[in-house]
């Protein structure tokens, strides 16, 4: 499998990152079969695996360390995730020092390993300042915890308030970004992609597959259902214009694929891969034959008479449902921050 560098790091790694979401209780809860799919990622060229804390409440982490411990850990980039809430507690989530400290201490041991290659925060935290995160990041580097931090899901103003707090304070700084990105999730491209480029990060999009919507199981006359409905309910509605009108752009994408002798799958991640500002998307496998249908975007290179078309489909900058933004910033969700107080 081809390599990229991860934004100025110097480091390189493989077109495609595993991600491990579905390992455990969320997804594959068979152990073995889990590590099973891993190897085989890893066997296939794959060199980095991302998982998080909260992905199955830390059990994705335990099965990627099992996985890990049977191979050479230096073969690996391994890459983690902190912020959601591990606990009942209020001091059990977000980005402050407290927590950050405590929970890569948690993920360290959960993995078996002695250091994290990269420390991503899973979503910004509005009530911690961004310089108490980036402090606490930066002495774990210091002491050799982890290798590099990156955001997850960050707008791209936060992405520029922490470079310009890492440089004013003379804190380390995030080096990726981990946004969600797909052909019908592009909102990204008009300025978290930009602002990735402006300071040299790398960047590891999440749900290249929009869900499982570029998966081959939704269109016209099928099923059009998810695992993941019951969880996430408003992403897979169909009586949402929103979801209507991704089911109709996945109809016309599918025919794409089919006239460019291609799979959906091939042709959803071969986009993703196109942007050039991206290093690596995020594949999902729930089993061995997701892996296998994944696998083999790795190589395919997308035509411009494709990409246009796949422009008309869905405009550039264009996100079909908000809902897969993936964030909501208070100014959105709390309606006292957009209303005056009356007098």
């Amino acid at each position: 499998m081809k390599t990229r560098v991860l934004g100025r790091t110097g480091v390189q790694v493989s077109s495609l990152c595993l991600g491990t979401m579905m390992f455990g209780e969320m997804g594959n809860s068979d152990h073995a079969d889990s590590i099973r799919i891993i190897h085989a990622a890893l066997d296939a060229g794959i060199t980095i695996v991302d998982t998080a804390d909260v992905y199955s409440h830390g059990e994705s982490e335990q099965i990627v360390g099992k996985a890990l411990s049977e191979i050479d850990r230096d073969r690996v980039f391994l890459a983690t995730k902190a912020c959601a809430p591990m606990g009942e507690s209020p001091t059990q989530m977000g980005l402050s020092r407290r927590w950050i400290i405590e929970e890569c201490e948690n993920s360290l041991r959960r993995l078996g390993v002695d250091h994290i290659d990269l420390y991503q925060m899973h979503r910004p935290d509005p009530s911690t300042d961004i310089d108490e995160t980036l402090g606490a990041l930066s002495d774990l580097v210091h002491v050799g915890k982890i290798r590099y931090f990156g955001s997850s899901t960050f707008p791209a103003y936060q992405i520029v308030e922490a470079q310009w707090t890492a440089e004013r304070r003379m804190r380390e700084r995030f080096v990726t970004e981990q946004p969600p990105y797909s052909i019908l999730a592009r909102g990204v491209e008009r300025d978290v992609l930009p602002v990735t480029e402006k300071y040299g990060m790398g960047v590891l999009p999440w749900s290249p597959l929009a869900g499982g919507w570029l998966a081959g199981t939704f269109g016209t006359g099928k099923a059009n259902v998810s695992r993941r409905s019951a969880r996430i309910p408003a992403r897979y509605d169909m009586s949402l214009p929103a979801n209507q009108a991704k089911l109709a752009a996945v109809d016309q994408l599918t025919e794409l694929a089919a006239d460019a002798g291609l799979t959906l799958i091939q042709l959803a991640i071969a986009f993703v891969l196109a942007h050039p500002a991206v290093t690596c998307p995020i594949i999902g496998p729930r089993t061995m034959e997701h892996l296998d249908s994944q696998l083999a975007a790795a190589d395919v290179h997308l035509d411009g008479d494709v990409l246009d078309r796949i422009d008309q489909i869905v405009p550039p900058g264009t996100d079909l449902s908000s809902t897969d933004a993936g964030y909501d910033p208070p100014s959105i969700t709390s309606s006292w921050r957009r209303r005056r107080p009356s007098r």
